[in-house]
């Protein structure tokens, strides 16, 4: 028998470290002429339309941005922003939250005409919502467009396709674990659609999501991923890219944004903040994961990366996940 791990990559490690959990699964059934609006999401929104044609109009910065037709296996996901599902694109819509009379829980709402023997084509869509860690959640979709959409023809819809039959099944047969199972199918159905954007429209800038996509730069990322204890050198993560090391150094700096050692530095300092925030593991044995023989020297370059030192970023988030919890969350 041969057992493997499955080697690194940065997409991964960031999606893990951001803690996705799927708050619900929905699905919506519209008749006739409609058109509702969806206040700005507290978490990330994805959808698939099942059967029929209906029309999307994003909200911009500037105002409503032109509205796109989405067509049955056409999956849409809002990273930020409020928007507008509508029947036709020149419709009043009305507020969510009067469609919607189960908020948080899983629905199925008729809208529009909404009886069953109402006039026009039926439009039916899957999807939910998925929250990630607050802070750690900019580390992506900081980079991302407001809304992403994937058609139902796109080379990489495929999986997506799959899962969303997937994903009916388990919602029209209602057995036991089918919610559990209906989460994680949307969780992998949001990655699918990641992976397929980011291979139709690829990352511009400086910025670890971009230089994840190229192929000797990546091979460096994830090795700092794969093992971010380590105190790799300059020298190590050129061979590992195949450079030289003032090649690497440069071609690291120029697709990433800092130098290699700085990247490497920063990410340490990233995944103890979140352990810091999310735990009440010791200082010490947080920085002797990461590599670092004193809680002296694990201080420092976290008070000069992150601004404060260990312990007072942990109070701190302390005190904000207290007020977290006092807060409702809106969708």
């Amino acid at each position: 028998m041969i057992v493997q791990n499955a080697p690194t990559d940065v997409l991964s490690d960031v999606l893990r470290l951001m803690q996705a959990q799927t708050l619900c699964s929905a699905r919506l059934a519209a008749r006739g002429d409609w058109s509702i609006r969806f206040q700005p999401p507290s978490a990330i929104k994805f959808n698939v339309v099942t059967t029929g044609t209906c029309w999307i109009r994003p909200d911009g910065p500037d105002g409503p941005e032109a509205p796109r037709r989405l067509d049955a296996g056409d999956c849409f996901v809002v990273v930020r922003g409020g928007f507008v599902l509508a029947s036709a694109p020149d419709l009043s819509p009305v507020p969510a939250a009067e469609v919607f009379q189960a908020p948080g829980g899983e629905a199925r709402v008729n809208v529009g005409d909404g009886a069953p023997d109402g006039h026009g084509d039926e439009v039916r869509f899957l999807g939910g919502s998925v929250r990630f860690d607050r802070l750690d959640g900019g580390l992506l979709f900081d980079l991302l467009p407001r809304l992403l959409m994937i058609r139902g023809g796109a080379p990489g819809a495929a999986p997506v396709g799959w899962l969303l039959e997937q994903l009916d099944r388990e919602w029209r047969g209602g057995t036991v674990g089918s919610q559990l199972a209906c989460n994680d199918l949307l969780r992998l159905m949001f990655v699918h659609a990641l992976r397929t954007h980011l291979s139709e429209q690829p990352p511009q800038g400086a910025n670890w999501l971009a230089a994840s996509l190229d192929p000797s730069i990546g091979r460096a990322l994830g090795a700092i991923h794969g093992e971010p204890c380590r105190n790799w050198t300059l020298a190590e993560l050129a061979g590992i890219a195949g450079r030289s090391r003032s090649s690497f150094a440069a071609a690291f700096r120029e697709r990433v944004g800092v130098p290699p050692i700085d990247y490497m530095l920063r990410w340490r300092m990233r995944l103890a903040a979140t352990r810091l925030r999310q735990g009440q593991e010791p200082v010490s044995a947080i920085a002797a994961s990461l590599g670092y023989l004193s809680d002296s020297a694990f201080s420092a370059t976290f008070r000069r990366i992150i601004g404060v030192s260990p312990a007072r970023y942990r109070a701190g988030a302390d005190r904000q996940a207290a007020s977290d919890r006092g807060s409702p969350i809106r969708s």
